[in-house]
């Protein structure tokens, strides 16, 4: 089989479902899997609804209202005869998360973000489906949810890989088109999980490791694997070839365009990936695969924006040893901080995080305790792939730089 993941980008609005189907004419889609994202910011826009249930009761109703109205009005472009079935397929799965917020008893944010935010997922994989069908592409819906089974780590679940070899191989029929979700899965009491955001990416290298598929293609509105966020960087260039090792180097990172975990998987098995553009799917875009390092070499550039840098030292000018460090990880782990980069002295640490369950608060009153701790939020991490001195020279022109660390390979630089 071929796996094929499409975006949100890419399905943003109706003429994005045509032109999906205008990819399969042009590429195939005999024994193809499709997994789908939510379309457009819908996510966001579920983020908002999920925020108006636990904050703002009063905006609940018209938060998921705006959300149904802009599924509609995608429904009504593609399909003439409001009678047809997706309609009423759409309206109750959105009755059906009105009913779970109505019904949960649960205060912890990370459950109710898991069960309700995978209806961005389930509502465009249904209209691509049923679109699909209407143009003569006959295919099959499926719940990924059955298929990919996790542990309840709620919004960046574990894949029991075993569980889901053995649903995927029992009971998923190769010899047809299939169109599946992104981004989720579900635990051992059927509660939906999910595998973090961008996780849909993820989804297809799994869904393919246990397929044995050829390939995977990522569909982006980029033209593939470049090396720098156009949004940021200026005179972007395509990467034609990359090896596994380097991809997941840039997704270690924070390169946008490949979910971290998404070469681990594929590598396994050596299934090529293929990053290309849905506006022009005949290009060649990037292929990722085995012993083909990087081409053209030169430097890569990736930003993250919205990282703490924490800077902790003795209160007494003892050293910082492997005790204190032990200690600082245990915590950095109980408030499930994302690291980025760390740098010691002989009575310094600085650690560079992503606070994604907002837990800072807690976390520097518990550093407090046992260091001087100075905090720097709203930084920004820049990393530099194959850098050189004019790479360099380049981005730290008008910047206040924090902090700075340079590897064989790798240039990193926290600025504020």
């Amino acid at each position: 089989m071929q796996v094929f993941k499409f975006g949100g980008a890419s399905i943003k609005d109706a003429e994005g479902v045509k032109n999906l189907v205008t990819v399969l004419k042009e590429t195939g889609y005999d024994d193809t899997l499709i997994v789908i994202s939510a379309m457009g910011k819908m996510t966001n826009a579920i983020e908002i609804v999920i925020g108006n249930y636990f904050d703002n009761q009063p905006e609940l109703q018209s938060s998921l209202q705006d959300v149904r109205k802009f599924h509609n009005e995608i429904l009504m472009d593609l399909f003439p005869d409001e009678n047809h079935p997706i309609f009423k397929k759409v309206s109750h799965l959105f009755d059906e998360l009105m009913a779970f917020f109505n019904r949960n008893k649960s205060p912890d944010y990370n459950f109710v973000y898991d069960q309700a935010i995978g209806y961005g997922e389930l509502a465009s994989s249904a209209i691509v489906s049923a679109y699909l069908n209407q143009v003569g592409f006959e295919n099959n819906w499926m719940d990924v949810r059955e298929f990919i089974k996790t542990d309840s780590y709620y919004r960046r679940a574990n894949v029991n890989w075993l569980d889901t070899q053995t649903q995927i191989s029992t009971n998923f029929n190769k010899s047809k088109l299939h169109v599946t979700q992104g981004f989720l899965g579900s635990d051992a009491h059927n509660f939906t999980t999910t595998l973090g955001r961008e996780g849909s990416d993820y989804t297809a290298a799994i869904l393919a490791y246990c397929l044995n598929a050829e390939s995977v293609t990522i569909w982006k509105d980029v033209p593939g694997v470049l090396n720098a966020d156009p949004r940021y960087f200026e005179n972007a260039q395509l990467l034609n070839n990359i090896s596994y090792r380097e991809a997941i180097e840039l997704a270690f990172y924070g390169a946008s365009v490949i979910h971290p975990k998404t070469l681990q998987p594929l590598q396994r098995k050596e299934i090529p990936l293929f990053v290309k553009s849905f506006l022009n799917p005949k290009n060649a875009g990037t292929r990722v695969g085995k012993g083909i390092g990087i081409e053209p070499k030169v430097p890569c550039f990736i930003l993250k924006r919205n990282q703490v840098l924490i800077s902790l030292s003795s209160l007494d000018f003892s050293y910082i040893v492997e005790e204190n460090i032990s200690d600082i990880f245990n915590l950095l782990h109980l408030y499930k901080m994302k690291v980025d980069v760390i740098q010691n002295s002989a009575i310094s640490f600085s650690v560079c995080v992503e606070d994604i369950y907002k837990n800072l608060d807690k976390l520097l009153q518990h550093l407090k305790a046992k260091f001087k701790v100075t905090c720097h939020e709203n930084v920004s991490l820049y990393t530099i792939r194959h850098y050189n001195d004019e790479a360099v020279a380049k981005l730290e022109l008008g910047k206040t730089v924090l902090m700075k660390q340079l590897a064989q390979e790798t240039m990193q630089m926290i600025t504020a």
